[in-house]
């Protein structure tokens, strides 16, 4: 049995800046993630990031986590890093199981932060089984962290801002991106990334959808068709796509199962990716001690996964009796700091989800 003041599930962008508040604020603090190395999602991003200097502005996805890592490695013992270890159960007991190699054990936290981040969402057409058909995560991962192109030209499904930075990134790479299209009536990422592919002479389809995929034992064509203002697919609207590669990027879906299992209250809020645990102002869900943070508790970009870290590593800190020496300062800056990246049009729909969640009375 391990123990531990606060135990954290998943060292993505979330979870890496929730055991650094955990730590800053005294407590010891385990971080357990299933990959080799710690990063989540930020371990295949190349592209710079914006916001603030806190947020890493202008620094690579890809450089984050060894930022992070390296501010962890000043406490020394009190922070324990478990890549490769597979977080299985959560229990009523405030008991967790987890799996690194051959080795099962339990760990009791006094708190802990989930951070389990996301999975992605496919398409359902006729033949989308076929050898060249991806997602969005598959082909980062194919390039970023193996050098190895996924194809020659791609067929890009999704114009959300994983779609089109996974567009640029395949262009950087020398991969031909014939065209991007998306189910939407109007471009879902920022018209910043939008203008780069555009700028590179990639063309940008809204309201258009895949019919099905054709090939012999892989994929060797795309047939897609314009949609209507229901969604319908419109007659005479076909139109074929010859490419080797299919990319689909049609959003993420909250990774909840741990905290299902450990009787976390969920509610469907669209807006927010899907089912979301009911959580308080501190993050804290309906389970005493149980805080939640990232994706886990609603799709946005890393640079607002890792603010909401901050923020439940703090309140989990507390939770196990570990004051940060600053906390209503650091937690006003980092509510201010989430409320900038959430501004605007971008933001609209974070800020729709949250509203429905204060409307419906679900904060505890």
């Amino acid at each position: 049995m391990k123990k531990t003041d606060v135990l954290v599930v998943g060292g993505g962008p979330a979870g890496l800046r929730a055991a650094l508040s955990t730590a800053e604020a005294g407590a010891r603090v385990l971080v357990a993630d299933r990959a080799p190395r710690m990063g989540g999602q930020l371990v295949k991003q190349t592209h710079m990031f914006f916001g603030s200097k806190e947020q890493y502005a202008s620094v690579r996805g890809i450089d984050i986590p060894e930022k992070l890592l390296g501010r962890l490695a000043r406490f020394g013992d009190k922070v324990e890093l478990l890549p490769g270890c597979t977080v299985l159960g959560a229990y009523e007991d405030g008991v967790f199981t987890a799996l690194q190699g051959e080795d099962y054990f339990k760990i009791r936290p006094v708190s802990a932060v989930i951070a389990t981040g996301a999975i992605e969402r496919t398409l359902a057409f006729p033949n989308n089984d076929l050898p060249g058909i991806y997602g969005a995560g598959a082909v980062q991962t194919l390039m970023n962290v193996y050098g190895v192109k996924p194809g020659r030209r791609v067929l890009m499904v999704g114009a959300g801002n994983i779609g089109l930075i996974v567009s640029y990134q395949l262009l950087q790479a020398g991969v031909e991106v014939v065209m991007i299209i998306d189910a939407a009536p109007k471009i879902g990422g920022y018209l910043v990334h939008a203008a780069k592919v555009r700028r590179m002479g990639v063309p940008i389809h809204t309201s258009r959808t895949v019919l099905r995929a054709e090939g012999n034992g892989r994929l060797e064509r795309a047939v897609t068709a314009a949609l209507d203002a229901r969604c319908a697919p419109v007659p005479g609207t076909e139109q074929t796509v010859e490419a080797d590669v299919m990319c689909i990027s049609v959003g993420l879906s909250p990774l909840t199962e741990l905290l299902a299992m450990a009787g976390c209250e969920l509610r469907y809020i669209p807006q927010l990716g899907g089912g979301v645990p009911v959580r308080s102002r501190e993050y804290e869900t309906t389970v005493p001690g149980l805080f939640v943070a990232g994706d886990a508790s609603g799709i946005e970009e890393a640079s607002a996964a890792m603010m909401e870290g901050a923020l439940a590593g703090l309140y989990a800190a507390g939770y196990a009796g570990f004051v940060h020496p600053s906390e209503a300062e650091t937690a006003a800056e980092l509510r201010a700091a989430l409320a900038a990246l959430r501004a605007g049009e971008a933001g609209r729909h974070i800020r729709a989800g949250l509203e429905l969640l204060e409307k419906e009375a679900l904060y505890a």
